[in-house]
C-alpha cells in the first residue's frame, strides 16, 4: 500500500477519519450540554425567583418576622381563572391595610360551576415586581393541585407577613400598595386503569 505523503515537505499525512471522528464526538458533547442545559434552567429559573424575588416572585418564609412596625401597607388581592376551567374565584376582600411584620390571614373563594369534577392549579406574582422578595408566605394553595366536585365552593387560605426589610430597602421606600395576584389554570385529569375503574364503580364512585 502507497504512503501518502505531503507534497511540500515530503513528510507521511495524517490520516483524515481520526481528526474527523474528534470534531463528531465534541459537537455530539457540546449538544448534549445544551440539551442538559435547556432541562436545568427551569429548576435553576425557579430558584433564582424564590431566592431573589425576580418577576414578583414572592418568598416562603422559614421563620416568623423579627417585628411588628407602625409602618401599615395596603396589600390588594386579585383573582384570576385561565379560560377552559369552569371556577368563580374570588377573595374575599379585595383589599386589607396591613402593619408590617404583621402576620395576617387572607380568604379567597372558590366555586366549580360544572356539573363535573374539575382539576385546576393556581400560580401567583406580587405587584411591583421589587417587592417580591420582601412579600413572605407561611401557607398558600398555590402550586397545589385542588380537585372539585361538582358545583362544590371552597375556602382558601394565604397566611403571610411582609418582611420588617422591606422599610430598610431605599428601591421601596415611597411603596404603599402591593398587589398579589393569583391565577387558576386548567389541570387535565388523567384516565384511570381499568383496574381502578372497575374498583370505583363497585364503590359507586362512578
Amino acid at each position: 500500500m502507497r504512503q501518502v505523503t505531503d507534497a511540500t515537505h515530503g513528510k507521511p499525512r495524517k490520516p483524515r477519519i481520526g481528526r474527523d471522528a474528534a470534531v463528531a464526538a465534541a459537537c455530539g458533547l457540546f449538544a448534549a450540554f445544551m440539551v442538559g442545559a435547556a432541562y436545568a434552567a427551569v429548576p435553576f429559573y425557579d430558584w433564582f425567583c424564590r431566592a431573589t424575588g425576580f418577576n414578583g416572585t414572592t418568598q416562603v418564609a422559614t421563620q416568623m418576622p423579627s417585628g411588628v412596625l407602625e409602618r401599615t401597607i395596603a396589600v390588594r388581592f386579585d383573582a384570576n381563572v385561565m379560560a377552559g376551567l369552569p371556577w368563580r374565584f374570588e377573595p374575599e376582600k379585595t383589599e386589607i391595610s396591613v402593619r408590617i411584620g404583621e402576620v395576617v390571614t387572607a380568604y379567597y373563594t372558590v366555586t366549580n360551576l360544572a356539573a363535573r369534577p374539575t382539576l385546576g392549579q393556581a400560580t401567583y406574582n406580587v405587584t411591583p415586581l421589587t417587592a417580591g422578595i420582601h412579600f413572605q408566605k407561611i401557607n398558600c394553595f398555590c402550586f397545589t393541585e385542588q380537585r372539585m366536585a361538582a358545583g362544590e365552593k371552597r375556602e382558601m387560605a394565604v397566611v403571610f407577613y411582609v418582611d420588617p426589610a422591606l422599610a430598610a430597602d431605599a428601591e421601596n421606600d415611597q411603596l404603599s400598595t402591593i398587589t398579589l395576584s393569583y391565577t387558576f389554570y386548567p389541570l387535565r385529569d388523567e384516565p384511570k386503569p381499568v383496574a381502578a375503574q372497575a374498583t370505583d364503580k363497585r364503590n359507586g364512585n362512578l
